[in-house]
């Protein structure tokens, strides 16, 4: 004789089913997300092993997209930004002169002055770091950063000629770490500036070339951390 099923136990079976169901897509959506992130972070970690090797062709600029990126990171953090800015700021600093990969080596190492075509030619490096950095979700608003961190507040930066706070904030703080590291590292035409001669361009150009506050601020921080080296 057939057991009799209740609707409902048929009703209980049926939930169970779809409870266990759900659960099981959760699962795969949660190993997506899992997997997508790892993907992103293996992408980011190519991308900064691109701008290392880069670098590492030449021996005055070896090491400054990571002092970039460090000193960037401190001064966002010191003017209270969001983590995430922070965070933004410290990977676009990093991977500031990763466009460079589009410019002639024999203008890169070239121990003089530029010319006005090698000069076109350096300036076209924000615009190609924009466009490496652009397809990747996991660095969204980074290519922004990267493209105008050369723009300067009287308007005479490049690729876009920015003037003032049309320029992101995100962009003025590299820009005084930029510069910081370059003035405080040897190049083939001059050697490394003291910290203390570095400093006194940076305050010159404050207000006109670079954000006053960040420059400020970016003093402390050096006072704070009593050391040239960020890394």
């Amino acid at each position: 004789m057939a057991t009799r099923v209740e609707p409902g136990e048929d009703l209980l079976v049926a939930y169970r089913r779809l409870s266990a169901a759900y659960e099981q897509s959760l699962r795969y959506a949660e190993d997506v997300r899992r997997l997508y992130h790892q993907l992103q972070r293996s992408v980011y970690q190519s991308l900064v092993g691109l701008s290392t090797a880069l670098e590492a062709k030449d021996p005055y600029t070896r090491g400054h997209s990571q002092r970039v990126g460090a000193w960037s990171r401190r001064l966002a953090a010191r003017l209270a930004l969001s983590a995430d800015e922070v965070e933004r700021i410290g990977q676009a600093g990093l991977l500031h002169d990763i466009g460079k990969i589009g410019v002639p080596e024999t203008v890169l190492r070239k121990p003089g002055g530029l010319d006005d075509d090698e000069w076109a030619l350096m300036r076209r490096h924000p615009l190609i770091g924009a466009q490496i950095v652009g397809p990747f979700e996991a660095l969204e608003g980074v290519d922004l950063l990267i493209r105008h961190h050369h723009e300067r507040l009287n308007g005479r930066g490049y690729p876009d000629g920015l003037i003032g706070e049309a320029i992101p904030l995100g962009c003025r703080i590299i820009a005084v770490a930029d510069v910081w590291d370059a003035l405080t590292s040897d190049r083939p035409y001059r050697a490394a500036w003291s910290p203390e001669r570095a400093m006194a361009c940076l305050l010159a150009q404050a207000g006109s070339e670079l954000d006053a506050h960040a420059v400020a601020v970016f003093a402390e921080v050096l006072t704070d951390v009593g050391s040239r080296s960020a890394v």
